[in-house]
């Protein structure tokens, strides 16, 4: 049994891209809490050693060598030093209660380019109050914005929320935009231009009726991924809070054009939420025709998220 248990746990992450969405969506719930998986080799070790199963010590070595191909680069160091320019992103909660320290706390964290997700009508003027000083530059879309220490130029809203697929250009006028969650700019570098775009997609939910409730989200990521394809400027950084990690399949079309800062040039996980005891990385820095030299997870603020952080080279 102990055998059987460790060759299921390694076929499972090993084919985890093919385990079905269509009852709950599991494999995105899979994908997501993917490196947790990993925990069940030691107790399966455990009951291997007590049985004295030479079997199951052999079926082990499955999982241990799915996992590590999985995610042993993450375990290790891969930052370089330089770097051109900092960006960073943090979901700032909307019922962050300390706002004027969260942006204290950002401001003083050295970032050229500041990214804030569900930013509230109340918190808005405090966070333009506390960071002017640092980044003269800025702009908020809905609940979304972007500080700068660099000049911003073709700024526009992206709509993420009212995907309605084949059905887009039936969308009344009226409604469209209404609660913006995402934004695209241009941030002029001494080194050229470069798009930068800010999302919040819709969060993702765990419910015994429903399973892993994604569909908001995954719209919003399929919409996400259509206005990065037809971005003209070859170099791009998508920074937000996606409510999901970058092995799930719903960002396929993300990460088919963008990688992940984090894995290029990370030390660890990453992990970023929820921020008192993180166990999942769903605040992103993805990029394109930039080179990540460094990526790493700043200290908590008020928020329920972590603040991520990135340096990019040309």
């Amino acid at each position: 049994m102990l055998a059987v248990l460790a060759l299921l746990l390694g076929l499972l992450m090993l084919l985890h891209a093919q385990v079905p969405n269509r009852i709950g969506n599991l494999g995105s719930l899979v994908a997501t809490f993917l490196p947790w998986f990993g925990l069940f080799v030691p107790v399966l070790l455990a009951g291997a050693l007590w049985r004295r199963s030479a079997a199951a010590m052999v079926a082990l070595l499955l999982p241990v060598t799915v996992w590590l191909s999985l995610f042993g680069g993450l375990l290790t160091d891969k930052s370089h030093a330089g770097g051109d320019l900092t960006v960073a992103g943090h979901n700032v909660g909307a019922e962050n209660p300390d706002p004027v320290g969260t942006a204290r706390d950002l401001a003083a964290s050295g970032a050229d380019v500041l990214a804030l997700e569900e930013i509230t009508a109340q918190a808005k003027p405090l966070y333009e109050k506390e960071l002017e000083a640092a980044y003269p530059y800025h702009t908020v879309q809905g609940t979304v914005g972007l500080w700068s220490k660099l000049p911003l130029s073709h700024t526009r809203p992206v709509d993420i929320e009212l995907d309605y697929g084949p059905l887009a250009d039936t969308k009344p006028a009226d409604v469209k935009l209404t609660y913006n969650r995402a934004l695209r700019t241009t941030v002029a570098t001494d080194q050229g231009p470069l798009a930068v775009y800010v999302a919040h997609l819709g969060s993702a939910r765990v419910n015994p009726k429903g399973g892993f409730a994604t569909d908001h989200r995954d719209r919003g990521a399929r919409a996400l991924a259509e206005a990065v394809a037809d971005e003209r400027n070859e170099r791009v950084v998508l920074l937000g809070d996606l409510n999901g990690t970058v092995d799930d399949r719903a960002f396929a079309g993300l990460t088919s054009q963008l990688r992940s800062a984090q894995e290029a040039a990370g030390d660890g996980f990453g992990f970023s939420w929820p921020a008192k005891f993180p166990v999942v990385r769903i605040d992103q820095i993805l990029v394109r025709g930039v080179e990540p030299e460094r990526s790493w997870v700043l200290p908590a603020t008020g928020s329920d998220h972590l603040p991520v952080a990135a340096r990019i080279s040309w």
